[in-house]
């Protein structure tokens, strides 16, 4: 099993889905998974800290598995079968079938670890290339250097 790291939410264009990226801790491959736009906008609060009002169900569910005692909670996204993602909670030893999407939103709010198969990795994860230092460093200074009149249209 590899961890896995939340990337974040991102919306798939033209079509508007949203997208739950997941990236393997460490390396360099992304599970793209589709999501609803409840789910995207539970899992986006919960990354940029937002605190509801009044708990939502990720938020209840968190608070019965801390005051309850399970300590020994993982969350999985298990396999990929014609485009739809399986994952699974398993509490204390005990496996309960889920849906990514609330075992991310469920992990985020309780540091729950995220983790996924090696092989699921190898056969659906999307290679991202990190951008090249020296091409970054080269657009700041562009940047710092860049003045209005740069852009007069004579």
């Amino acid at each position: 099993m590899r961890e896995l790291d939340v990337l974040g939410i991102r919306v798939e264009m033209p079509s508007n889905e949203p997208i739950l990226l997941l990236q393997e801790a460490g390396g360099s491959r992304v599970l793209p998974i589709w999501v609803g736009a409840n789910e995207a906008s539970a899992i986006a609060h919960a990354l940029e800290g937002i605190v509801p009002p009044r708990p939502m169900t990720h938020d209840l569910l968190a608070q019965v598995l801390s005051r309850l005692g399970h300590h020994q909670v993982q969350a999985r996204i298990t396999s990929m079968s014609d485009g739809i993602y399986a994952a699974e909670l398993e509490v204390d030893g005990e496996v309960i079938e889920a849906r990514p999407s609330d075992v991310v939103a469920l992990a985020v709010r309780s540091g729950i670890t995220l983790s996924a198969p090696e092989d699921l990795l190898a056969q659906v994860g999307v290679e991202i290339e990190e951008p090249d230092q020296d091409e970054v460093e080269r657009f700041r200074e562009f940047l710092d250097n860049i003045n209005p009149d740069d852009f007069d249209g004579s």
